[in-house]
């Protein structure tokens, strides 16, 4: 992919990122009780920061030092919950996230992140999104990708750390198993990086979450498609969210302040302004790890 190429796709995702944030955002008032919830040395400090791995639209979109995008908007919106400022700071990485969270140096990652139950051993997820994991694929998807078992032989792109790449791992091993190719799994640090492979046509098709996959689609100028809608491509129920450390104060406390998000309407304003109403839950919850909320 050329530099020109490369700088168009930046341009093109600073300018939806500007036309969604031309919207109003909704503007809260400071919940005393909530606000009262938090650890001492944050309220002494009136401000936590929030670790993100780089752009993840159309949840995180990193353009320099600025963070826009669906989570942006959220933080803001449990900032002024809480009272207290979210700061943003972008790491190489899922690996490094995690690390950073649980060495303290970032209270948070609002993430979305993958809840899974061995990540759970580690840190505890507040969630607030289902999602679903899906390919894509240069238009007319010329290797026929459609599912994993199609995805033997194949370049695949995924985000190094994340679940995505250790089902393609696992599905390549399967592949070796029934007598036909290895999946060549290339593992990016971040999801532009692993749509630009496609692009570029260095890889067949991204394997990952279905709502970034439908921002880089759009786009892409018809470059790209979806394919393996609706289909379970290794995983079961899928939620994403919040990390913090294991047995923090922060959990419980995030579940009942993205509630009142829920609850009070901003939560459905910011998700539709991003076009994320697919991907809205009923009610956050605790480590859900492959369970619906009630």
């Amino acid at each position: 992919m050329s530099l020109k190429k490369l700088t168009a796709l930046t341009f093109a995702a600073v300018a939806l990122a500007g036309a969604a944030n031309a919207q109003t955002a909704p503007k809260l008032e400071l919940n005393k009780a909530l606000h009262d919830r938090l650890p001492e040395d944050i309220k002494a400090a009136g401000k936590m920061i929030s670790v993100n791995n780089g752009s993840f639209p159309p949840y995180e979109i990193v353009t320099g030092t600025e963070l826009t995008g669906a989570s942006a908007d959220l933080t803001d919106a449990l900032g002024q919950l809480l009272g207290v400022k979210i700061e943003h700071a972008t790491v190489g990485g899922l690996p490094a996230l995690l690390a950073g969270v649980n060495s303290g140096r970032y209270q948070f990652a609002f993430g979305p992140v993958g809840d899974y139950k061995d990540r759970e051993t580690a840190n505890d997820f507040v969630d607030w999104v289902q999602e679903y994991v899906v390919f894509a694929a240069l238009k007319g998807n010329p290797k026929g990708i459609t599912s994993l078992d199609t995805a033997c032989g194949q370049r695949i792109s995924v985000m190094a750390g994340g679940s995505a790449e250790r089902v393609i791992k696992v599905q390549s091993d399967k592949c070796k198993a029934d007598g036909k190719e290895p999946v060549e799994v290339q593992s990016y640090t971040d999801q532009p990086a692993s749509i630009l492979a496609v692009r570029s046509k260095r890889a067949d098709a991204f394997f990952s979450s279905q709502a970034p996959l439908t921002y880089f689609v759009s786009q892409a100028n018809g470059q790209l498609e979806m394919t393996g809608v609706g289909q379970k491509n290794g995983f079961e129920d899928i939620f994403q969210g919040a990390v913090v450390p294991k047995g923090s104060p922060l959990g419980p406390l995030f579940v009942d302040a993205i509630k009142v998000l829920v609850d009070n309407g901003a939560y459905a304003t910011i998700m539709k302004k991003w076009g994320l109403e697919n991907n809205m839950i009923k009610q956050p919850g605790m480590n859900l790890g492959g369970q619906l909320p009630k």
